[in-house]
């Protein structure tokens, strides 16, 4: 292996633990609940999700448990980000 891969490597290693270089500005993803197959996605500050809680309420246990999974790496204003 060159030795500036072994450099990169490394170098991804450190990053990856230092989670706080990260934040997300979008998201998107699939989320598979106990009841059907839900799309969640954070843009300019606001989640949504495809699920009927999300709908009525604003919140539903997708989003919280995506803002748990990711944590730091969210910005702060994504915690308390309202509703799409």
């Amino acid at each position: 292996m060159q030795s500036s891969l072994i450099g990169k490597i490394e170098k991804a290693k450190r990053y990856a633990e230092e989670r706080d270089r990260v934040k997300f500005a979008e998201l998107a993803v699939s989320f598979r609940g106990d009841n059907d197959e839900y799309i969640i996605t954070f843009k300019q500050n606001r989640w949504a999700c495809s699920c009927h809680h999300f709908a009525s309420e604003g919140i539903c246990s997708h989003t919280m448990a995506l803002q748990r999974i990711l944590g730091e790496m969210l910005p702060l204003e994504a915690l308390s980000a309202q509703p799409g």
